[in-house]
């Protein structure tokens, strides 16, 4: 069984991410969106939060997605999940170069995951999670960037 991992914080889950998501799903025999905890970063909503936003957002492809958190090395998440493949999305040149040396480091940590870059579809390629919530923040419509029940998650939590 093909084991795909596709990381990322989701703080929120946006249409650019569910694009990556089903066609992801496609090169996989079951995807696992792994919900990084991040708090770096400093995420809008906590990641049980975000995991359960993604999972509501990914209902529709049944039993071939599952959703877990994590907070470990990526590669150790990986390798807990038998996973043979990374998925990475791409938006423009800058997610490149960084996900270029991630990669590299990334192979060095186990050579046997090969990571795949899924280009963004240019409808997505300017949706950034970070955007979403600025737009939000500052009174901007989100419905572009994200599905209705993830927009009334962060209209709700901007407004406090």
């Amino acid at each position: 069984m093909r084991i795909g991992l596709y990381p990322g914080t989701f703080d929120p889950i946006t249409n650019g991410h569910m694009d990556i998501i089903g066609r992801a799903v496609k090169l996989v025999d079951r995807l696992v969106i792994g919900v990084a905890q991040n708090d770096d970063k400093g995420p809008l909503f906590s990641t049980a939060e975000r995991v359960e936003m993604v999972r509501a957002e990914v209902v529709k492809f049944g039993d071939k997605v599952e959703v877990r958190p994590f907070s470990s090395l990526l590669m150790h998440f990986a390798e807990e999940l038998d996973a043979t493949v990374i998925v990475r999305g791409l938006r423009a040149v800058a997610d490149f170069e960084y996900e270029f040396q991630m990669t590299a480091m990334n192979q060095r940590l186990n050579a046997d995951i090969e990571t795949v870059f899924l280009m963004a579809d240019p409808r997505h390629q300017a949706i950034a999670s970070r955007l979403v919530k600025e737009i939000a923040r500052l009174g901007g419509d989100i419905g572009s960037f994200v599905s209705p029940a993830v927009a009334a998650q962060v209209l709700d939590r901007v407004k406090d």
